[in-house]
């Protein structure tokens, strides 16, 4: 989950333990025997492709989601947004400005006309999304509106702004993490509305399996908790803190904590805090967003550490370390 890391670690820690007592609390189910019973901790070893890995292909795309799972991923994070006419779609930011050949709000565009832009249009490899380069910096630009031809095995839709529902229908075998996004952190009601629609949808399609649903905001989760009771979570930025300062365990149905490397600083992925995650429950969900340095000494650091998963921006560089310690995954 890509927590925001601007804000001063003590002004948020000082928040977090103001809002305590806001939030529910609970532990992971128990077993016959008293023990945590959290299928999530049998998953060992998740390779998580975050954005779909967002170093490699156009984040949030279904050509990255595709490709991802083709190089060997076990799972998939992204991110949702919802258009002016209630569509919940993939996409790490509240705008298009950066990823596409569009400008603007997703909020403020139907997804009609969301769907003609270019989701590819500023990505560069290895640099994720940067524009104001020169054109030939952008070798999949051009692909969605069919003015270059699309690599071999996928197509120019596979370069749109996905919507939420086709993710959900193309890789219903394979486990998503969804994170709830609003326009801006202090838009709470962008993020409760995200979160309404993400539990609706679920309960449509049937998908309460198989999914870890969080959000930077912990009222968005704990809203898409009384909406959805049997979809996995992950806490919010409070929740984290709140366990990682005071051992106070986050809100009921948490079975995951996505955590970055360090922050602020701080260490947080380190080996003594995933030994309490798991004597608790929980499973241990890392991911990069300029935490750390992502590279394989980082990797194996994490791995050794005993994570259950780590959300890469490099699917091949990952899956070809994982390849090479041989380490068992959950669907090998």
């Amino acid at each position: 989950m890509p927590m925001r890391v601007t804000r001063p670690f003590r002004r948020v820690v000082a928040t977090a333990i103001a809002s305590l007592t806001l939030l529910a609390l609970g532990a992971a189910p128990a077993d016959a025997h008293g023990r945590p019973g959290n299928p999530w901790l049998d998953k060992r070893f998740l390779h998580i492709a975050h954005q779909g890995g967002e170093s490699e292909a156009p984040s949030n795309t279904m050509y990255a989601f595709r490709r991802a799972v083709r190089v060997g991923a076990d799972m998939l994070e992204l991110d949702v947004h919802s258009t002016k006419d209630g569509v919940l779609v993939a996409s790490h930011d509240a705008s298009v400005d950066r990823t596409t050949n569009g400008t603007g709000l997703i909020r403020d565009k139907s997804y009609r006309e969301l769907r003609k832009l270019d989701a590819a249009y500023n990505f560069v490899p290895g640099q994720n999304a940067v524009p104001g380069l020169p054109p030939s910096s952008y070798p999949l630009r051009g692909v969605r509106t069919h003015d270059k031809r699309a690599p071999r095995g996928y197509n120019a839709d596979d370069f749109a702004i996905p919507t939420l529902r086709d993710v959900l229908h193309d890789f219903r075998d394979v486990p998503l993490s969804i994170e709830i996004k609003g326009t801006t952190d202090a838009d709470t009601e962008s993020f409760l509305r995200n979160a309404r629609l993400l539990a609706d949808l679920l309960d449509k399609t049937g998908r309460t399996r198989g999914v870890i649903v969080t959000s930077f905001n912990d009222l968005a989760v704990a809203e898409f908790h009384r909406l959805a009771p049997k979809v996995a979570l992950a806490p919010g930025m409070q929740g984290l803190i709140g366990y990682f300062t005071a051992g106070v365990r986050p809100i009921d149905g948490t079975v995951a904590l996505q955590i970055p490397v360090t922050y602020q600083g701080i260490p947080v992925a380190t080996p003594e805090f995933v030994a309490r995650a798991h004597a608790d429950g929980y499973a241990v969900h890392v991911w990069f967003s300029g935490t750390a340095p992502e590279d394989v000494p980082t990797y194996n650091r994490l791995i050794d550490a005993c994570a259950d998963g780590l959300m890469s921006s490099w699917p091949s560089v990952m899956e070809r370390l994982l390849d090479e310690r041989h380490i068992r995954r959950p669907c090998r």
